[in-house]
């Protein structure tokens, strides 16, 4: 069964402010996992981290941006593996950015990790991404 990871953050700063930590490489290394990351449709990276053996992770996460609406929305795939040639997670991540009267409201989803099939998986995800982006705030406000 595929359950969605959902996340909603609210910052004090406008979406242009925001909007660099999710899009320019060197920002994105500092609070996620080093990359060649570049804000164009198709264009196809890597996250990389160290292996994680429990997760049969290599280490490396293989993305293709697949729409980018600047300041207000980024999708990107988001595969891995055990780096023999096959993924076990095939999901998409999709940031959108919405102003409010009081700066940004951030909602991060990303669908399509079977939570049953590899609960770890999805309860590493799941707490992940909630601790890197927050992240986010304390470089916003340092």
């Amino acid at each position: 069964m595929q359950k969605d990871i959902v996340h909603i953050w609210s910052f004090k700063q406008p979406p242009e402010q925001v909007w660099p930590y999710l899009t320019e490489s060197d920002l994105i290394s500092q609070w996620l996992m080093k990359n060649d990351f570049k804000p164009v449709t198709g264009h196809r990276f890597t996250f990389q981290a160290g292996p994680v053996a429990a997760l049969d992770f290599d280490g490396i996460v293989h993305c293709e941006v697949l729409e980018i609406k600047p300041k207000e929305k980024l999708s990107y795939s988001w595969k891995y593996g055990s780096g023999k040639g096959s993924f076990h997670i095939d999901s998409t991540v999709t940031w959108t950015l919405k102003p409010t009267a009081t700066g940004t409201e951030l909602k991060l989803v990303h669908a399509g990790i079977d939570n049953v099939k590899y609960p770890v998986d999805f309860q590493a995800m799941y707490s992940g991404w909630k601790s890197n982006v927050d992240k986010i705030e304390k470089m916003l406000t340092t």
